[in-house]
């Protein structure tokens, strides 16, 4: 009977086990993913630490200018002139306490964000207000979540608050309530939450390129806007190899040789910011500048200086090949299947749907080019 038993566990903590993993698969699968929060007592960071053991995610904690706040002295003296500043004059951005700057500007990049805020007097948080009336445009189209942290108080005022400021999304489902009673349980409350949210496909572009000069690939990764569909369309056919000069003592750049949609905003590139400049020009940096730009991208993992050595700063005629793989021949040849005639792929291994107007590309196994 022992023996029985211990078999029943078993089998039940491994069914219980793959139905996890197939929860936290889906959501994995799901497009990109910010979790953006504010926590004064802690409580938020507490959740959100919880969160994103179950989930990837990027993650961006928004913080007061003013850290010598005491919210809740005087029974939340300050904490309601805040939130009554701001019922007042809703739209007018002196109503909001002011917020230091936040690390990711660009939403561009995100399918799925969930906003993770405390309550205060049945209404959100004032300094989490701050960052939503300043960055909510930005989350239109988006599928948006939110978890509230309140002592006690039920959160469809924080609801309605999130509704006013951030408007034209889906909402992935109900919010998450967890309060004093139930945030020791905050793990499982998150896992049973979590599949029941609709979170954006994944996206189906390329999330990254390479850029190669003399012979070194440092990988980009990409935003999700309809230049870098554009673009990745076109290095899908072939690499795309492109003269560039230093300018300015803050980037190379020069003509792609065609044209991408533009998107511009006025941005504050920084160094290793991949930029498209008038619609045809790509413009890499290894300083800064303030200009109306449609952000590409942004070089990974290297430092200011790193930037200056690889993008041969200073000097001119520097050969760049932008491609969909570190290598810009990674594939030499396909083997074709037998029941699979007429296959298509670019060199960087992608299946095409049909073979490209132009450029090199591989059919059956065997190398073309298309003029």
């Amino acid at each position: 009977m022992k023996q029985i038993m211990m078999l029943l566990a078993a089998m039940l903590l491994t069914a219980c086990s793959k139905n996890y993993e197939v929860k936290a698969a889906t959501v994995q699968e799901a497009g990109k993913t910010l979790v953006v929060y504010y926590s004064y007592t802690n409580n938020c960071h507490e959740i959100v630490t919880s969160l994103t053991s179950q989930i990837q995610a990027d993650v961006m904690r928004i913080e007061p200018a003013d850290k010598t706040q005491k919210y809740e002295a005087n029974n939340y003296a300050i904490g309601t002139q805040l939130l009554n500043a701001i019922k007042a004059n809703p739209n007018d951005a002196a109503s909001y306490p002011a917020i230091d700057p936040v690390s990711i500007t660009d939403l561009s990049q995100y399918q799925n964000i969930i906003i993770v805020t405390p309550l205060w007097w049945s209404q959100m948080a004032a300094i989490m207000q701050t960052y939503l009336f300043n960055y909510g445009a930005q989350m239109a189209g988006k599928h948006v979540a939110l978890i509230v942290s309140s002592h006690s108080s039920g959160i469809n005022g924080v609801v309605a608050d999130a509704e006013r400021l951030v408007k034209n999304v889906t909402w992935m489902g109900n919010a998450l309530w967890i309060n004093a009673s139930n945030h020791n349980n905050r793990a499982s409350l998150i896992q049973n939450w979590l599949p029941t949210l609709n979170f954006a496909e994944k996206q189906t572009t390329m999330s990254k390129m390479y850029i190669t000069i003399d012979g070194q690939a440092q990988a980009v990764t990409l935003v999700d806007n309809q230049a870098t569909k554009t673009l990745v369309e076109k290095l899908q056919q072939a690499p795309v190899t492109v003269t560039l000069n230093s300018s300015g003592g803050f980037e190379i750049w020069g003509a792609l040789g065609f044209s991408l949609p533009t998107s511009n905003e006025q941005i504050n590139a920084q160094p290793g910011d991949v930029i498209l400049y008038n619609g045809s020009n790509i413009c890499i940096f290894y300083g800064t500048n303030s200009w109306s730009y449609t952000r590409l991208g942004k070089i990974d993992g290297l430092s200011e200086s790193e930037l200056r050595t690889f993008l041969k700063a200073g000097e001119g005629n520097i050969t760049v090949t932008l491609s969909l793989s570190s290598g810009t021949t990674t594939i030499n040849s396909v083997r074709s299947v037998a029941t699979e005639n007429d296959a298509y792929y670019s060199l960087s291994g992608q299946r095409l749907a049909q073979a490209p107007a132009h450029g090199i590309y591989i059919e059956n196994g065997i190398k073309k080019i298309a003029r």
